[in-house]
């Protein structure tokens, strides 16, 4: 009991430290929508970059947050997943027909709101999978740790419960997917990388993505058909094709990690 209650104490300290960090930070106003973004994703993300390392710091350095472990291994594990996922839903879906590219729009400061968005990737994921992951992972178990902070991911994503089933199962499966990622590799690099790729590449270049309503879109992608196939309003996240990728990418990874255990 004693040990719930010190792990749950530390986690709802670093959740509402991080939170009043970044209420009570002002955004610099701007005029310019890619400035603002910026300043409005760099708040957010240097809040949890501090908060870990002070939390770290608490810990006496016990637990070890792995962020930067394996970096060049990481990152290239981050890409070709990253692609194979966001490839592979978006393929399969433009060759069903019921998405495709329809023109594409001019964006001034194109680079800023890539840079917006990798700021915003790497905030979630050290905010979920960062200190708290290895906190409850150091006092429980993995398990505990993939539950929990998969929770607290699908509640950030707050609007999928409005968007239907498929869109919550969507953002749940993705987390366990990025999650058996980080522990196959070892690293929290790897996530980062693929929700990047996800979220850069699939919201600000090819539209398919939902982000924040002011990130623009590189290319005009259009949903037509059936809907639980395309995702319609909701973009691939609501579609149930990403919902059986994400899935069989977790099997994949899950049964990776068992048969290294096995072998060892």
């Amino acid at each position: 009991m004693k040990k719930l209650l010190t792990v749950l104490l530390k986690s709802i300290i670093f959740f509402i430290g991080w939170t009043l960090c970044v209420g009570l930070i002002p955004v610099p106003e701007s005029d310019d929508p890619a400035v603002w973004r910026f300043w409005a994703e760099l708040i957010p993300f240097l809040s949890i970059a501090a908060l870990s390392y002070i939390f770290w710091l608490v810990e006496k350095k016990k637990i070890s947050l792995h962020i930067f472990d394996r970096p060049l291994y990481s990152i290239l594990i981050g890409i070709i997943t990253g692609a194979l996922w966001l490839g592979l839903s978006v393929g399969i879906l433009a060759l069903m027909g019921v998405i495709r590219i329809e023109g594409g729009n001019s964006i001034p400061l194109f680079w800023l709101w890539l840079i917006s968005a990798l700021l915003n990737t790497i905030m979630q994921e050290l905010l979920v999978r960062g200190y708290l992951y290895r906190l409850i992972k150091y006092g429980y178990s993995t398990v505990a740790a993939a539950v929990v902070t998969t929770a607290l991911f699908t509640l950030m994503h707050g609007g999928a419960f409005e968007a239907g089933i498929i869109p919550v199962l969507n953002v749940v499966t993705m987390s366990l997917f990025m999650t058996a990622v980080m522990e196959y590799t070892g690293s929290l690099t790897a996530p980062i990388v693929m929700h990047f790729l996800w979220n850069g590449v699939g919201s600000i270049i090819l539209g398919g993505v939902s982000l924040a309503d002011d990130y623009p879109h590189l290319l005009n992608m259009t949903f037509a058909g059936n809907r639980l196939l395309s995702g319609g309003i909701y973009k691939i996240e609501g579609s149930i094709i990403v919902l059986l990728l994400n899935m069989l990418f977790t099997a994949i990874f899950v049964l990776s990690i068992r048969k290294r255990r096995l072998s060892r």
